[in-house]
């Protein structure tokens, strides 16, 4: 498997923290030199290894806030 190369170019917030050190972050990331996008996953504290995430256009994380404005938590 091929190495995936990142460059987080911004961090945008903390969602959650696991026992283990674990941060569940969104950010904004450059995946394999390719234009950046919104990212939220699960990393170590070193920003070194990474769990399984979802990553989002401008326009597509625009649309998840209006989702989640519109419902009743």
């Amino acid at each position: 498997m091929p190495d995936i190369k990142f460059e987080i170019k911004e961090t945008t917030g903390t969602l959650s923290e696991s026992p283990k050190g674990w941060k569940k972050e969104l950010n904004l990331i450059s995946w394999n030199d390719k234009e950046p996008k919104y990212d939220i996953r699960d990393w170590d504290s070193e920003h070194k290894k990474m769990g399984k995430g979802v990553t989002l256009t401008a326009e597509e994380l625009k649309k998840l806030r209006d989702v989640l404005n519109g419902m009743v938590l």
